[in-house]
């Protein structure tokens, strides 16, 4: 599966584009601000139905303008040809279509186009709190796991609902415990599916992460994604019980996936304490590959990879393995954005690969002959 051609109205600092892709690599070069990411911040909008960078879509849309509309046509199996839509109007509800059907729910897109992302703003994976991380494994599983997406949506709107009552229970200086319990067995069972779940996928990740971490690197320092869930002292039902007179003080819940989170190792300490400049992004990007392997293994087909601007702070040689890497044939259509043109070529001067490079200036985009 691969992107053919990407068309642009008023999204972001484009008042219009309209793209033809490789199906294999596809390079962006130009300054900073000149709308490089804006493009691979589309690509994502027509997997996952929102921005990678702004949750807020109406302010995606391009200045005095009323609307965006981002349009994208996929081949399959060198045949079938799917088109992916997304228009945002002002003041209105986002509209997503999947050859010129729209969907009632946007979760039932997730998984039909899977992409991996990797940017600068991955370092959030490690200096962030615990929810972006939750966020992240969350949107892994997700891609590939529909029952999984249903189980968390459901959790969600449990654990708002329990919240909502203990809020309700204070404010009224009244408590009933069976109304409560209502939504703690609710909480209990899907957050041991989910638990359940998050640990099944780790044990598989992590030896994937590993590997791409030392081949990436170079080095064979251990590197360890560590699950932490409260979920691992004790059931569920045994921890709301526990926690509840603190949860009553509190007014919200304390124990559950929701407080779920990774610790990232290295050399059996932190890599956020612990870890050099180079050793954490190439962490994240070890995370990242990891993410698409697995994806890939699941899915049976190769996701469309995101390289925006990671090769900044990376030595050459880094580079050089990441390039490497794509050049394989485990890896199928690949965006790359950068600020050095001349790095860009340095880079086809030294490997035989499928591509086409654009010019990107001030919100417009040349393929260059």
């Amino acid at each position: 599966m691969f992107l053919k051609q990407l068309s642009l109205t008023n999204f972001k600092n484009y008042p219009t584009a309209v793209l033809q892709f490789s199906e294999k690599l596809n390079c962006f070069a130009g300054d900073n601000g000149a709308g490089k990411t804006n493009i691979l911040d589309a690509l994502y909008y027509l997997s996952f139905c929102k921005s990678y960078f702004n949750p807020v879509d109406s302010q995606n849309i391009l200045h005095d303008a009323g609307f965006f509309a981002i349009h994208g046509l996929y081949q399959r199996n060198g045949e079938t040809e799917d088109k992916v839509s997304c228009i945002q109007r002002s003041g209105q509800k986002k509209v997503f279509q999947f050859n010129k059907k729209a969907y009632s729910r946007l979760a039932d897109h997730i998984g039909k186009i899977p992409l991996v992302m990797i940017s600068p703003y991955d370092r959030d994976l490690i200096n962030d709190g615990s929810e972006v991380r939750r966020k992240y494994i969350d949107g892994v599983i997700s891609q590939f796991d529909k029952f999984y997406l249903n189980e968390l949506i459901s959790y969600n709107k449990v654990l708002l609902q329990r919240n909502t009552l203990l809020k309700h229970f204070a404010e009224q200086h009244h408590f009933n415990a069976a109304s409560l319990q209502v939504w703690d067995d609710q909480l209990a069972a899907f957050g041991t599916k989910l638990f359940g779940k998050r640990k099944e996928f780790l044990l598989d990740f992590n030896p994937l992460f590993e590997d791409y971490y030392h081949f990436l690197s170079g080095g064979n320092e251990p590197v360890e994604i560590v699950y932490e869930s409260q979920l691992a002292t004790g059931p569920p039902e045994e921890l709301l019980k526990q926690s509840l007179d603190r949860d009553r003080l509190l007014r919200y819940t304390t124990q559950g996936i929701h407080k779920d989170d990774l610790v990232f190792m290295i050399n059996g300490y932190p890599v956020k304490k612990f870890g050099s400049q180079g050793q954490q992004k190439t962490f994240v990007i070890a995370i990242k590959l990891a993410q698409f392997e697995y994806t890939r293994r699941i899915r049976g087909f190769k996701p469309i990879l995101l390289l925006d601007d990671i090769f900044d702070k990376l030595d050459e040689n880094r580079v050089s393995q990441i390039i490497k890497l794509v050049n394989e044939d485990n890896f199928g259509q690949v965006f790359i954005t950068d600020t050095q043109r001349r790095r860009i070529e340095n880079i086809f001067k030294h490997h035989n690969i499928g591509h086409i490079v654009f010019d990107v200036i001030a919100g417009t985009v040349t393929k260059k002959q």
